[in-house]
């Protein structure tokens, strides 16, 4: 599927080369507001992802000046509009829920707003690069709900306890270098720059050894909850496995012959 493009619902945008299957939010004039038939074409374009074995990486981004706004709220005055709770069941859970247990790494690159419920799918990629304009805010509180789509078990973890309070309760609007300072986003860089950086760091994601990038990403999400001989049990489970795989023998040889290892994801 190298170099393929979707040709369906022009809202959710997936063009995969280089190993790098970059997602795209593209409702710009509505600043990638999520409805329903983006929530689900962002569903089945992660899934596409994670079932693509040419795909090592991922880089999720918006189109325009926005990365997501959220929901969209004109979406939610419609008389058909799901409960809530519903809502979230059946399309923004799943969404959170491949994200965070695919095991291929997923780079956020944050080119303008995410607010609301895009804040929590910036919070659920496993690395965020902002463009110096972007800002981060956990706004639902101004419409009198909570956090969602995973944001309250995400939060915390990546800021802290008190930190994530003063966000989530008092909807406090983070710019990208207060998100810098609290330890949100990994980098920020020019707004003209930030395709070329959240390549960069895809690139070296999907040049790594897949398994063993998987099996980390799969130990970091069960830190939380373990204890710690818990994490070094998981630890010597996850590396038996990843000492099996023909690419750490690629890693040894490469690394005895001092060259650059090529790992084939076996």
């Amino acid at each position: 599927m190298a170099g393929a493009e979707t040709p369906t619902d022009p809202t959710i945008r997936l063009a995969i080369s280089d190993a790098i299957a970059t997602i795209t939010l593209d409702r710009p004039a509505a600043l990638n507001a999520l409805t329903v038939p983006m929530k689900q074409e962002l569903l089945l374009a992660l899934q596409r992802a994670e079932g693509d074995s040419a795909v090592r990486a991922v880089v999720l981004t918006g189109a325009g000046r926005a990365f997501c706004a959220g929901q969209d709220l004109h979406e939610r005055l419609e008389p058909d509009a799901a409960p809530l709770g519903e809502e979230l069941r059946e399309r923004y859970n799943p969404i959170a829920r491949v994200m965070r247990g695919m095991a291929k790494p997923i780079v956020g690159a944050i080119n303008g707003v995410a607010a609301g419920a895009g804040a929590s799918l910036a919070l659920a990629c496993d690395i965020r690069i902002a463009a110096e304009g972007a800002t981060f805010a956990l706004a639902f509180g101004r419409v009198g709900l909570v956090p969602d789509t995973g944001a309250t078990w995400l939060l915390p973890r990546l800021v802290g306890a008190s930190r994530a309070a003063e966000i989530a309760l008092l909807g406090s609007v983070l710019s990208a270098a207060d998100a810098l300072a609290v330890g949100l986003v990994a980098a920020v860089v020019p707004g003209d720059a930030l395709g070329a950086a959240a390549r960069d760091m895809a690139g070296k994601l999907a040049a790594g050894a897949p398994i063993a990038l998987a099996l980390t990403k799969q130990a970091l999400n069960a830190a939380w909850e373990r204890d710690f001989e818990g994490a070094l049990e998981l630890e010597a489970e996850l590396q038996d496995r990843a000492g099996r795989t023909a690419d750490h023998a690629e890693g040894i040889a490469a690394f005895i012959a001092k060259r650059p290892p090529r790992f084939s994801g076996r």
